[in-house]
Parts: structure tokens; C-alpha cells; sequence
């Protein structure tokens, strides 16, 4: 008799709707849900009954009906926007709520334009966390000092908003980290000296904020490295020669700092780096000559600084340069012909002591 209730219970849960993820999930999300205010597409109008895992937009669940995946973005190819029109713009702040989601690997809340506040603290307690993409807001405060207990994050994009204060120093502690991105903030302090701790790091770019102090020289130990984006802030010292011996450098932008020295050789003749920007410094001395049959640049650009010297000879031998920008600085003497002089622009070697 009791066997035939339990199973008539459970028949009748699923003719009405069992619920598909936890009451204190759902609870969550509504509080989530109720710090925030999106006037245009309506995409919280399917927050509503309890099967959040599969119907409420921007949510899914693991095979335990826990919140998994938040992926709220304000730029979508999704219907809801092509019918709108429009892109998304959601004002509001990202509520501490979402911290008591503890199975949530993925939390996307990006190009929304008008969410400000913090970054809730707690979002280090998170320890299933993958992805931490908040990208596009005007998020004020600072990235969270203990981030680095997130050991299983591989995407940190904090980018386009508001953040200030320094780089926590746990940063480095993000031993799956792959992809940071924190440019265009207010970010200040110096790189950490250690952050060639994060050994899986694929792309590092902080332009666009206000860093000072050097480049650390333990950045060339990164060797799964392809983008190193560093520009425009006011980053002083030389230029470690050693970030020219990292293995697969594709991209590297160091331009509108305050690095003084010479060019390392080293970054030059690098045959794996594709694009490469000094410009915009106050780097001195010649010009390596360096250059061979294995150089392609798609862009060289190491105008405005205090450059001196010949133009490179060896140039001529490079495979491709696709952009050159030699201007403004103090190079002399005549361009070399043909390959691949003969289809730059004179703009590249303008505004120099005497080139011809």
C-alpha cells in the first residue's frame, strides 16, 4: 500500500510538473533578476514558473538540476534582438544573490552598457567557476582581492567598464587561467611581478588603463602566450629582451607608454611574431638590422620615438611586411629598393632627420 502511494505521488508530480531546479536556485535568480531592470526586449519575461533550467531565458542546468550557465548577453544574433532591432541595455547592479548559485561554471553578463556597481566579493566562492565574463558595463570598484581561489576559471573579461584600483596579486594564483582581458578600465599599479605563474595563459590584454611599474621579464616564461596587449597606459623601463624568444608571440602591443632603451634585436628577428607596436614610446638607439627570409610582418609600427641610424637593409629580404611605420623619429640615409619598399607609403618613413 505504501509502495502504490509513493508511485501514485510521483505519477501525479509529473502530470502537474516537477520542479526542474532547487527552490534556493530559483530563489536566487529572482533576486538576481529583481536588482536589475532590462526595459526593451523583455528577456526576463520567461523568468517565471519553476522550470527554470529549460525555459527561462539565458539558463541551464547540469544533470542535478543545478544552475550551471548564465549567459545573459546584450549583443546576440538571437531572434529576441533581431526582432527588437536593437541591442540589449539593462541598467541595475549584479546582486550578491548570485553567489548562493554553487554549482555555476558559467557566468556571462556582457554588453549591457548601463549595469554599474561591483563586482560582488563573494564571487570567489564560486568554485566551479569557469567563466567570468562581464564585459561591456559600467562596472565601477575592483576585481575582487581573492579572485585567485577560482582555480578552475579559465576566462576572466572584465573589459569596457569602470574598474580601478590595482591588479589583485592572486591574480596569479588562476592556475587554468587562458584568456584575461581587462582593457579599457581605470586599472592602476604595476603588472605583478609573478604573473608568469599563470602558465596556461593564451592572451593577456590590459591595454587602456593606467598601469605604471615595468614589464615583468617572467611574462617570456608564458610560453602558450599568442597576444600580449600592454598599450596605452604608462608603462615605463626597457623592454625585456626575452619576450622575443617566446615561442608562439604572434601579437604584441606595447605602444603609448613610457618605455625608454633600446629595441631588443631579439623582437625583430623573432620569426613567429606577426605584429608588432613600439610606437608611441621614447625607445632610442639603432634600428637592429636583423631582418631576414623568414620575416612577416603584418604590421611593424615603431613611429614616434627617438629612432636613430640607418633604415635596416635587411628589410629587403623580409617575406612579407604588410604595414611599415618608421615615422617620426630621427632615422637618416636613403630607403632601400625594391621588395618591399616599392609599394609603402612615403608617410612611413615621413617627418625623420634626412631619409630619402
Amino acid at each position: 500500500m505504501k509502495l502504490f502511494l509513493f508511485l501514485t505521488a510521483l505519477i501525479v508530480a509529473g502530470a502537474t510538473g516537477v520542479e526542474s531546479c532547487t527552490p534556493a536556485d530559483r530563489q536566487a535568480l529572482l533576486d538576481f533578476k529583481a536588482a536589475l531592470n532590462e526595459p526593451y526586449l523583455g528577456i526576463f519575461k520567461s523568468w517565471s514558473g519553476n522550470d527554470c533550467c529549460s525555459s527561462w531565458y539565458g539558463i541551464s542546468c547540469d544533470s542535478a538540476g543545478r544552475v550551471a550557465d548564465i549567459n545573459l548577453r546584450g549583443e546576440s544574433e538571437d531572434p529576441i534582438f533581431e526582432r527588437a532591432g536593437r541591442s540589449g541595455y539593462m541598467t541595475g547592479k549584479i546582486s550578491p544573490s548570485i553567489c548562493k548559485l554553487d554549482s555555476l561554471t558559467t557566468l556571462i553578463i556582457a554588453d549591457w552598457k548601463g549595469i554599474s556597481g561591483e563586482i560582488p566579493p563573494c564571487i570567489s566562492s564560486l568554485s566551479k567557476l569557469r567563466i567570468l565574463d562581464l564585459v561591456g558595463n559600467k562596472i565601477t570598484s575592483v576585481i575582487p582581492a581573492d579572485i585567485g581561489k577560482l582555480q578552475r576559471l579559465t576566462v576572466l573579461n572584465v573589459a569596457d567598464n569602470s574598474i580601478s584600483d590595482g591588479i589583485p596579486a592572486s591574480v596569479v594564483n588562476l592556475a587554468s587561467l587562458m584568456h584575461l582581458d581587462l582593457r579599457n578600465n581605470q586599472i592602476t599599479g604595476g603588472i605583478p611581478q609573478d604573473f608568469g605563474k599563470l602558465t596556461m595563459l593564451s592572451r593577456a590584454m590590459l591595454g587602456r588603463n593606467q598601469l605604471t611599474g615595468t614589464i615583468p621579464s617572467s611574462i617570456a616564461g608564458l610560453y602558450r602566450l599568442a597576444d600580449l596587449d600592454l598599450s596605452v597606459n604608462q608603462i615605463s623601463g626597457s623592454i625585456p629582451a626575452e619576450l622575443g624568444s617566446m615561442p608562439v608571440l604572434s601579437t604584441l602591443n606595447l605602444d603609448s607608454n613610457r618605455l625608454s632603451g633600446s629595441i631588443p634585436a631579439s623582437l625583430l628577428s623573432n620569426t613567429g611574431l606577426n605584429i608588432l607596436n613600439l610606437s608611441r614610446n621614447s625607445l632610442e638607439g639603432k634600428l637592429p638590422d636583423v631582418f631576414g627570409s623568414k620575416t612577416y610582418f603584418v604590421g611593424l609600427d615603431l613611429s614616434y620615438n627617438n629612432l636613430k641610424g640607418q633604415i635596416p637593409k635587411s628589410l629587403s629580404s623580409a617575406a612579407y611586411i604588410g604595414h611599415l611605420d618608421l615615422s617620426h623619429n630621427h632615422l637618416c640615409g636613403s630607403i632601400p629598393t625594391g621588395w618591399p619598399f616599392d609599394h609603402l607609403e612615403a608617410s612611413s618613413f615621413s617627418f625623420n632627420d634626412c631619409v630619402w
